[in-house]
């Protein structure tokens, strides 16, 4: 009895855990309303800014976090190599004197 309980509950938490998978942006490549395209130079900012831009995100439904018109796996490189610049990298938890 132990063992189906522990299995559907398992089954359970696959299927939540599921409906939380990022799925496809269809706006990849995607020229905006201005004809441009984010890169990496930009995924990089946005990085940077993203804590600023969160919180401003959450009063105002002009301002996103993530630019949708990206041009892929440089843009994404790009803003989460930011995200490390401002959060530090972890270097900071692994330089402390013991």
């Amino acid at each position: 009895m132990k063992n189906v309980f522990l299995v559907v509950v398992l089954v359970m938490a696959v299927l939540m855990l599921s409906g939380c998978w990022a799925g496809p942006n269809e706006q990849t490549g995607v020229p905006n309303e201005g004809g441009k395209v984010a890169g990496f130079w930009q995924g990089l900012w946005h990085g940077i800014i993203a804590p600023l831009a969160f919180i401003v995100s959450l009063f105002s439904d002009k301002v996103h976090v993530f630019e949708v018109h990206n041009n892929g796996n440089w843009y994404i490189f790009g803003f989460l190599l930011g995200l490390t610049a401002i959060w530090g990298g972890g270097g900071r938890a692994s330089s402390r004197r013991r």
